[in-house]
C-alpha cells in the first residue's frame, strides 16, 4: 500500500532559495514539455508519418539542449525537470483515460513543487540530503517503515513541506467499535447531523471567521505597487491567512471523520450535487466552507482501513421529505422549512435528523441487498463496496 507522510521543513535561507529555484526548473520544464506536446501532435494530425509525442521522447529533447539553451537548469537537481516531465505524461494518461481534465500550465506561486526519486535523497532520523543541497532538517522523523518510493517538495504560503512517499505491507485493520449503522446528513447551519440524535455537529467555518481579515489582507495587497517589496510582503501575509483556513477546516474533518468510522462500522451518506449546489449565490460561500466532497473522501478511505463500509445514496433519494416514522414522502420541502409535522402519522421532525434517519435506514437496507450483494455485518472482512441501485420504481419529483 502507497502511503504519503508530509513533513514541515526547516530550511534556512540558502536552502530556501535553492528549493524556490528548483520548483521554478520544474515548472518551467513542465510548461516546455506542455508547450512541445502540443506542438508535436498537431504536427503529427497534420502529418501521420511525424512521431507522436511522449515524455520519454520529450525528456532525451529536453537533455540535448538544455545544456546550451538553458544552462541554469543545472544549478539543481536532474530529477526536477525529468520528474516533472513524468508528471505530465501522467496527467495525458488520466485525460485519456477520461479521469482527468486536459493538463494546464502550471503558474508560479500555485504549482511550486518538484519531486525527488528514491535514489536521489537519503532520510536520517530527522533530516534529509538533497542533491546539490545537503542535509536539510525536517520537523518530525518518517513514521511509517517500508520501501521509499519518492519524495516531493513543496511550498504552502511561506513554508516548506516535504511528502514522502512509503511502500508499506497493509496494516491489520483495527475494526471499528461496532455501535451500530449511522446516517449522516451533511448541512451548512451544522456540518453534520447523525442519526443517533446526538446533537448537531457546528462546522468551524474558518472562512466566514476570517473573512474580514481576509478582505482587509485582500485591499492591503490590491494598493501595493507591482514588483515591490511591500507587495512581496502582502502577498506572504494574504497566503498565510488561506493556508491557516484550510488548515482549521482540514483538522476538523480529519477529527469528525476518525470519531465515525471508529465508533460506526456502518455509514450511511448522500450523494450530493455539490456542483450544483454551488450555483445559489446565496448559499454557495457557506458551502465551500463545509467542503462536502472532502468529507466524503475521508469517510470512505478511513472506513475502509477498518473494515467498515460506506453506504452512498441515490442523488434523487428523498430523504428530507421521507418520514422516517411512517415512511410517507411530502411533495414539496423548501430549504426555508427545518420543522415539520407528517400529516399522516403527526410525527414532528426536524428536517436534519429526520433526513439523517432515513439515510441510516437505508444503509441498513443494503446490508442484505436484494441484488444477491454480501452483507456488512460485525465480522465484515472484505473491502468496501457501492451500493447498488435500488430496484423499485421511483421517481425524480420526490427527490431532497
Amino acid at each position: 500500500m502507497l502511503i504519503a507522510h508530509k513533513i514541515a521543513l526547516d530550511p534556512n535561507n540558502a536552502q530556501a532559495t535553492y528549493f524556490a529555484r528548483a520548483c521554478g526548473v520544474a515548472r518551467f520544464a513542465y510548461n516546455w514539455a506542455l508547450d512541445e506536446w502540443k506542438r508535436q501532435y498537431d504536427a503529427w494530425k497534420a502529418d501521420n508519418s511525424l512521431p507522436k509525442p511522449s515524455q520519454a521522447a520529450l525528456r532525451r529533447q529536453l537533455n540535448a539542449i538544455k545544456r546550451e539553451q538553458f544552462p541554469w537548469m543545472l544549478e539543481v537537481t536532474k530529477c526536477a525537470p525529468q520528474m516533472a516531465i513524468i508528471q505530465l505524461g501522467q496527467a495525458f494518461q488520466n485525460f485519456f483515460a477520461g479521469r482527468a481534465r486536459y493538463p494546464q500550465f502550471r503558474k508560479k506561486g500555485v504549482h511550486d513543487r518538484f519531486t525527488l526519486t528514491n535514489d536521489q535523497f537519503d532520510i536520517d532520523g530527522c533530516r534529509i540530503r538533497i542533491p546539490n543541497l545537503g542535509w536539510v532538517r525536517m520537523r518530525e522523523s518518517l513514521r511509517f517503515a517500508g520501501k521509499i518510493m519518492s519524495a516531493t517538495i513543496s511550498r504552502v504560503a511561506d513554508r516548506w513541506f516535504v511528502s514522502i512517499a512509503v511502500d508499506t505491507e497493509d496494516p491489520p485493520k483495527c475494526k471499528a467499535e461496532n455501535q451500530g449503522i449511522v446516517g449522516v446528513d451533511l448541512g451548512v447551519s451544522a456540518l453534520a447531523t447523525l442519526s443517533t440524535g446526538e446533537p448537531p455537529i457546528p462546522g468551524p467555518k474558518p472562512h466566514k471567521a476570517l473573512l474580514d481579515r481576509l478582505r482587509r489582507l485582500s485591499r492591503s495587497l490590491s494598493r501595493k505597487q507591482k514588483g515591490s517589496r511591500n507587495r512581496r510582503k502582502a502577498k506572504a501575509k494574504l497566503a498565510r491567512l488561506h493556508a491557516r483556513i484550510a488548515n482549521i477546516r482540514l483538522d476538523a474533518l480529519h477529527k469528525l471523520t476518525t470519531e465515525i468510522t471508529r465508533r460506526f462500522h456502518t455509514v450511511g451518506i448522500e450523494d450530493l450535487n455539490v456542483r450544483g449546489m454551488m450555483a445559489n449565490r446565496h448559499l454557495a460561500r457557506s458551502i465551500a466552507d463545509m467542503s462536502f466532497h472532502e468529507f466524503r473522501r475521508q469517510l470512505e478511505y478511513k472506513a475502509e482501513r477498518r473494515g467498515g463500509r460506506v453506504v452512498v445514496a441515490d442523488r434523487w433519494f428523498p430523504s428530507s421529505k421521507t418520514c422516517s416514522a411512517c415512511g410517507s414522502v411530502q411533495e414539496a420541502m423548501p430549504l426555508s422549512v427545518r420543522q415539520w409535522i407528517c400529516p399522516d402519522c403527526g410525527t414532528r421532525h426536524d428536517r436534519d435528523l429526520n433526513a439523517a434517519r432515513n439515510l441510516a435506514t437505508y444503509a441498513a437496507s443494503s446490508a442484505v441487498s436484494a441484488c444477491g450483494e454480501e452483507g456488512s455485518g460485525c465480522g465484515r472482512t472484505t473491502a468496501a463496496k457501492p451500493a447498488s441501485v435500488k430496484q423499485e420504481a421511483s421517481s425524480r419529483l420526490s427527490q431532497k
